[in-house]
């Protein structure tokens, strides 16, 4: 809380000194372990997409002239659709667990404004083509999946993406604010995220569409208890 109002100044005891107290943040980690109880599939922006992204508009109107179609690499599109940090493990984007944390606050009626500025994932690395931060997968390697789309002028196109089969896991290092959330409060967020929300291509809240059930996990801990019970 900022105090404004003009008072005496316990220093120097002059009259109308200001008194500003910010209370000190109250930061919190919580390290969680998941697991997916669904497929994680990654579609990322590719350097080679970039790359020729770039070169069509420094050639700016000659770009298309005589221009041929070149064959598609179904294997370079498979290496490219993938987050690989600096250290060459492959990883989750931090950004996008934080975002679903965000979105996942709608159910429960939480501001997603407040909850912005209060809730954040710690990365493990970073991406080696941009610096996306990144939560390495710890379990789990991926396989090529094939599936049809369709672009945004309507046209089916074949992706070839990275697909972690059930199983995969990861630790989510979430950094907050803990006069805004309790350990409890984070920890049900993020179970909710994985359950509600998802992460990756196919979410449950995906901005296309209704997703296809894919990046669902659950807290490893509650899992363990599970297979307990």
């Amino acid at each position: 809380m900022t105090k404004t109002a003009a008072k005496t100044d316990p220093q120097d005891g002059t009259p109308g000194s200001k008194m500003i107290a910010i209370k000190k943040a109250n930061i919190k980690v919580l390290p969680l372990p998941i697991v997916g109880t669904s497929p994680y599939v990654q579609n990322r922006f590719s350097a080679k997409a970039m790359n020729q992204i770039i070169a069509t508009q420094r050639a700016g109107s000659q770009s298309a002239k005589g221009k041929k179609r070149e064959p598609k690499d179904f294997d370079a599109c498979y290496e490219g659709a993938k987050h690989v940090s600096t250290d060459g493990w492959l990883g989750i984007p931090a950004g996008a667990i934080r975002a679903a944390c965000v979105s996942a606050c709608r159910i429960i009626g939480f501001k997603m404004t407040l909850a912005k500025l209060s809730i954040f994932v710690q990365a493990d690395g970073f991406d080696k083509v941009d610096g996306t931060p990144l939560i390495k997968i710890t379990k789990g390697e991926p396989t090529k999946s094939t599936m049809p789309a369709r672009n945004d002028n309507g046209s089916v196109d074949i992706r070839v993406r990275p697909m972690w089969a059930p199983g995969w896991e990861a630790t989510l290092r979430i950094e907050y604010d803990a006069d805004v959330f309790s350990d409890e409060d984070v920890a049900n967020l993020i179970e909710r995220v994985g359950r509600q929300v998802g992460i990756g291509e196919g979410r449950n809240d995906s901005r296309e569409s209704c997703g296809l059930g894919w990046g669902a996990f659950t807290l490893k801990a509650l899992q363990a208890q599970k297979k307990v019970a």
